[in-house]
């Protein structure tokens, strides 16, 4: 019984020891890598032409990026944030796929946009954007267009 017991053991200490490798691993690896799956909205910021941020209440938000460089990302905004449009947002939803590059040595993440929910102003188009990881591994990404000055901060589920 015990030596069951004990192969248990060295069983258990194995998967834990292989699950901890493989999270330092991904916490470690390659940009592209450290991208791969589902990110959930913590944060999105849009400060006007002067700087100052609005006190909209926060979307709530999910991005994915897969294995075989497919995107999603999907964001819906409270009904009391006053039901915004632009070129990527729709009546307060902001829906979007297509496939995406990496480039590592720029720190540039490009979203090659198949479909969207405001259609043509966006389908079609490639939107590069800056992004970094910080320590704690969340992800921020905000756009290269200098006219565009929203961040958006992501954290892996």
């Amino acid at each position: 019984m015990k030596a069951l017991h004990c192969v248990v053991l060295v069983a258990v200490i194995g998967v834990v020891g292989f699950s901890q490798a493989q999270t330092a691993k991904s916490q470690n690896g390659s940009d592209a890598t450290r991208l791969i799956g589902a990110w959930r909205l913590v944060h999105i910021e849009s400060p006007g032409p002067d700087g100052k941020t609005s006190s909209e209440p926060q979307p709530t938000g999910m991005l994915i990026y897969t294995r075989d460089g497919h995107m999603s990302v999907q964001l819906m905004y409270p009904s009391q944030a006053n039901a915004q449009s632009n070129q990527y947002v729709r009546d307060g939803y902001e829906a979007s796929f297509g496939s995406y590059e990496v480039d590592e040595a720029k720190h540039i993440l490009t979203h090659h946009v198949q479909a969207s929910v405001t259609r043509d102003q966006l389908v079609g188009k490639d939107l590069p954007r800056v992004y970094a990881f910080t320590p704690d591994g969340r992800l921020t990404i905000r756009s290269t267009n200098p006219d565009e000055r929203w961040f958006v901060v992501w954290e892996h589920y």
